[in-house]
């Protein structure tokens, strides 16, 4: 068990023995403290430290009669949907801690299914994937802090970091979470679609950009993608869903990568998990030309599918899961598009990301209905 483990598990316990409030929750384990506090997201950061410092206290019982000045809170990079917080303690023992807090981005719980992500994060966290979690409140969790430095678009592509990814990601893949195993990637991308589709803007020039949103047209393209993807016999399993390299964290000393916020996951298809991952590699600026290469591509996926054994893996293995991950890529776009309608006041529209999305090596429409014609006649041979 390393550092980090040890005094997440070192504060649980200590809770425990003083016999700290517990959640009645039955999605996360009984000896998980809670409190009632939230703490406003927008408030500014010196109203906010002791809004922390004070929930801290409420939560870990042991912590409760420190002076705030054994306290010190800053901001952590990384956080996109939430806002990510490090406390760092001097106990009376003469202990230094830290703990990650998470505190939700306002209007996340439209696209969050919080009662899945606590779930989750306990089978995920038992089977050595992300923080531990520490405690829950009103508005977020706490979690164990992860000394390491968050990836960047351009560390993803690195043959070694991106095989252990792969790597990290079957295993990831193979962790049961109880519940309904249905993949719920055109659930959710049919429902958010309705929001989207009928969003109205009290700013006219953002009404006017919405309207120029072909709604119709992206309704289309995702029908006709659910209908293509239902001829795969690729797993379900449970995805991450949000693997992009803000999710990716290494410790550089221990040469240890950890996997990350799981409050996107669910059960879903393996290649929407796989072609979500080869999108981020555009990094946060959308820029689709550093779409990896099928050679990149195959690098990841030889890893994935035979961790101990890459280069063993056959050549059709290779491009069903290359032709499997790149049909649910274009899936995946359709996602982000409706997301971004709604989080973002319509500034995007369907034409200029659909151009943007065209990287030289993706694969067409037009090379998918190809692969689908193939497939079709081999299975009446």
């Amino acid at each position: 068990m390393d550092v980090e483990a040890n005094k997440a598990k070192q504060i649980i316990n200590d809770n425990n023995n003083d016999c700290a409030k517990v959640n009645s929750n039955s999605t996360i384990d009984d000896s998980i403290p809670h409190s009632s506090l939230s703490v406003d997201t927008a408030l500014p950061f010196p109203l906010m430290s002791p809004r922390i410092i004070e929930l801290c206290k409420d939560l870990f019982r042991k912590w409760a009669k420190l002076d705030d000045s054994c306290f010190s809170v800053e901001t952590v990079s990384g956080g996109i949907t939430n806002l990510l917080l490090k406390v760092s303690v001097k106990e009376e023992s003469g202990d230094n801690v830290a703990v990650t807090v998470r505190l939700y981005g306002p209007n996340t719980e439209y696209v969050i299914d919080r009662e899945r992500e606590l779930q989750a994060i306990k089978y995920l966290s038992a089977a050595g994937f992300g923080a531990k979690l520490l405690g829950v409140f009103g508005n977020g969790m706490v979690q164990s802090f992860i000394n390491a430095r968050t990836l960047t678009p351009l560390d993803m592509r690195k043959p070694k970091l991106a095989a252990e990814i792969a790597k990290q990601l079957c295993r990831f893949h193979q962790v049961e979470i109880p519940g309904p195993k249905e993949p719920q990637l055109w659930v959710d991308m049919f429902k958010f679609f309705e929001k989207a589709s009928a969003l109205r803007f009290e700013d006219p020039d953002k009404q006017r950009i919405y309207e120029t949103i072909s709604f119709k047209e992206v309704h289309k393209e995702a029908t006709q993608l659910k209908e293509l993807t239902e001829l795969f016999s690729g797993p379900v399993v449970f995805a991450h869903n949000d693997l992009l390299s803000g999710n990716l964290m290494l410790n550089d000393e221990q040469d240890k990568l950890y996997i990350i916020d799981f409050e996107y996951g669910s059960y879903n298809y393996r290649g929407f998990d796989i072609g979500n991952h080869f999108n981020e590699y555009a990094g946060y600026e959308c820029d689709y030309s550093l779409y990896p290469s099928k050679e990149e591509q195959y690098h990841f996926l030889r890893h994935y599918l035979q961790p101990e054994k890459p280069y063993e893996v056959s050549e059709k293995d290779l491009e069903d899961l290359y032709v499997e991950a790149n049909t649910f890529r274009q899936g995946y776009l359709r996602l982000i598009l409706i997301i971004l309608v709604i989080s973002s006041g319509g500034t995007t529209n369907t034409r200029s990301r659909r151009r943007s999305a065209s990287p030289l090596h993706s694969l067409t429409y037009r090379d998918l209905e190809q692969y689908k014609i193939v497939h079709c006649l081999s299975s009446m041979a």
